[in-house]
């Protein structure tokens, strides 16, 4: 009988990121290209510095309705003319905005790249922003907010926020906005968000495939060396925190068989000194399939289906969140799970086995992500909106890597703050209320899923 030895894994293979050049027009567009000959194929990806923490209070979303504006045709083509000429060439045109810029983008085969970059110009540098297309995509997006607000996950994410972030901070409202200021923003307002903001010296023009980076850098420079402007910022007040003691909202849904949990506070912006150590510890703490929270809540005690934390990055303090739906009954009980999770996290150093399935599965999967043209050119963008070093991701693996417990407890102690835990609950007032109470997290504030 023969009995079959698991091999040992290996060192992990040296990865080496694209190499990639910078250069800078003369109108102050920057340009980044990576030359990546593996196939016949090219992605293109516009970064305007003008995302959702740069819109003028009270007109919350416009970022992202101006994005989504440009695909609506130029002054040239229509919208119907401009997404038949993309689709001709292969390809077609994608828009949006995060919290921090606005992008746009399209992948395509190397032989159709100059034809389309010709159109892809012409849309940052003319779009039409027609009011027909404006008033249908801000009809759609109130729509979308009704549904958002109907289901209880929706809910409790936009609670939350709310709850976390003071009056004055844009983080407090949703990024795409709310149902209020997407009703005040009129078509005159994206018209003057895109002419303050889509100017050359907020883009930087990312190519990613099959080209060399002079003829990358070439292209760019014929179609927007004529381009001037210069970008009048908005700067609006983003991560100011509601308090810093503990408190619980319950936002009342009757009849609710389960309660959205989410468990949090402020946290830090992505561009920190301790980041790694941020990243592993929040991995082993909820990050993970095989994390703390996730094996107590979900294998340990079978309250839930999948529990996990995260910080969500920004340029600015994002909100570090636990989140899991539990049924009614065993609202409290889940609560306490995870706070003792919290507790031990900060009491005593974690196991060198739990480190290295942390470091391990953040370092394994890092090189996967970035195969296609597409996630090369998002990553460059990401190393743009966030300001990261040229040598980010040739030395990730490398940083994960010399994590050590001891970096982790210090973490877990420093970005974790226990003492200003805000807990959101959305589920049935006449079952969770009174666990809630029992509790003890600060003092409880309620309120009907209904009210604003």
């Amino acid at each position: 009988m023969t009995t079959a030895v698991r091999p040992l894994p290996g060192m992990a293979r040296e990865y080496r990121f694209p190499r990639f050049e910078r250069h800078i027009l003369d109108n102050g567009m920057q340009v980044i290209v990576a030359a990546v000959r593996k196939l016949p194929v090219v992605s293109v990806l516009a970064v305007i510095d003008a995302g959702a923490a740069s819109e003028a209070a009270g007109k919350e979303g416009i970022a992202e309705l101006t994005a989504q504006s440009l695909r609506e045709g130029t002054t040239e083509r229509d919208g119907l003319q401009l997404t038949v000429d993309f689709e001709q060439l292969g390809t077609s045109l994608e828009a949006g905005a995060d919290w921090d810029t606005s992008v746009v983008s399209m992948t395509l085969l190397r032989d159709s790249l100059t034809a389309a970059f010709d159109l892809f110009s012409d849309v940052l540098r003319s779009p039409a922003l027609p009011e027909s297309g404006f008033e249908r995509l801000r009809a759609e997006r109130l729509a979308e907010r009704m549904q958002i607000l109907s289901e209880p996950r929706g809910l409790a994410d936009e609670s939350f926020s709310r709850f976390v972030y003071g009056p004055s901070a844009r983080y407090q409202e949703p990024m795409s906005g709310s149902t209020e200021s997407i009703s005040r923003i009129s078509h005159a307002d994206i018209q003057g968000f895109h002419s303050r903001n889509y100017t050359p010296d907020a883009v930087t023009m990312i190519i990613a495939g099959d080209l060399d980076v002079d003829e990358g850098i070439e292209l760019v420079n014929k179609s927007f060396s004529s381009w001037k402007g210069e970008r009048k910022r908005i700067v609006q007040e983003a991560d100011m925190r509601a308090r810093s003691s503990r408190a619980t909202e319950l936002v009342g849904k009757t009849g609710a068989a389960q309660s959205e949990l989410r468990i949090g506070h402020v946290g830090v912006p992505r561009l920190h000194p301790d980041y790694f150590n941020i990243v592993v510890m929040n991995a082993v703490l909820g990050g993970l399939f095989s994390s703390r929270i996730n094996l107590n809540l979900r294998e340990a005690h079978g309250y839930t289906y999948g529990a996990s934390s995260y910080f969500d990055w920004r340029r600015g303090c994002g909100p570090f969140v636990i989140s899991t739906a539990v049924e009614s009954e065993v609202t409290g009980a889940a609560i306490s799970e995870i706070l003792g999770e919290i507790d031990k996290m900060q009491r005593e150093e974690i196991s060198d086995e739990e480190l290295t399935l942390a470091t391990s599965y953040l370092g394994g999967v890092f090189p996967i992500r970035y195969e296609s043209t597409a996630a090369i050119a998002s990553a460059l963008a990401t190393m743009v909106a966030f300001g990261l070093p040229g040598d980010y991701y040739d030395t990730y693996r490398e940083r994960v890597r010399r994590v050590t417990t001891r970096d982790v407890l210090s973490a877990a102690r420093k970005y974790v703050s226990a003492d200003e835990l805000q807990l959101v609950v959305v589920g049935d007032p006449s079952k969770v209320r009174a666990p809630l109470e029992g509790l003890g997290i600060g003092p409880l504030s309620v309120r009907d899923a209904t009210e604003s």
